[in-house]
């Protein structure tokens, strides 16, 4: 489920956090992720819209009590991928949690940033969820002379 809660995004102020955190299905763990300028306007304009029965969650499902599922979010981006023209066999909500972090790792160089904010576990595992293969790490070792 995308489970994340109002409460999550607004605080008491009215104001809209700069950084949430969720806990992963699979390992438990809490990561903690940035919420955008852009994405806090758009939040506050969602936020100030009266909320219905399921008031709880951020994304509530129109299906049944409780925020919609991954499913729905995957059918949603997928519609999304399809209205601007994209080949949604290309596009999915993985490859978008994926794309930020690939953009982040080619600008920084810090993999150990790319891991903490993915909540992985193990660099090893980081390095692989990037694409990396040895060749590229040869590569970019070629550029210091040490």
């Amino acid at each position: 489920m995308v489970a994340l809660e109002r409460s999550d995004a607004d605080m008491a102020s009215g104001e809209i956090r700069l950084r949430a955190s969720v806990r992963q299905r699979k390992t438990g763990r809490p990561v903690r992720f940035e919420i955008s300028a852009r994405t806090r306007r758009l939040l506050s304009k969602w936020l100030a819209q009266p909320a219905g029965e399921n008031d709880r969650w951020l994304f509530p499902s129109d299906r049944k009590q409780g925020s919609i599922s991954t499913r729905q979010y995957a059918r949603l981006v997928d519609r999304w991928v399809k209205s601007i023209g994209l080949n949604p066999r290309l596009y999915g909500t993985h490859s978008l949690r994926r794309t930020k972090v690939a953009h982040i790792y080619r600008e920084k160089q810090n993999i150990r940033a790319i891991q903490l904010l993915l909540g992985h576990s193990s660099l090893e595992h980081t390095v692989r969820y990037l694409g990396f293969e040895i060749e590229d790490a040869l590569d970019l070792s070629e550029g210091f002379d040490i």
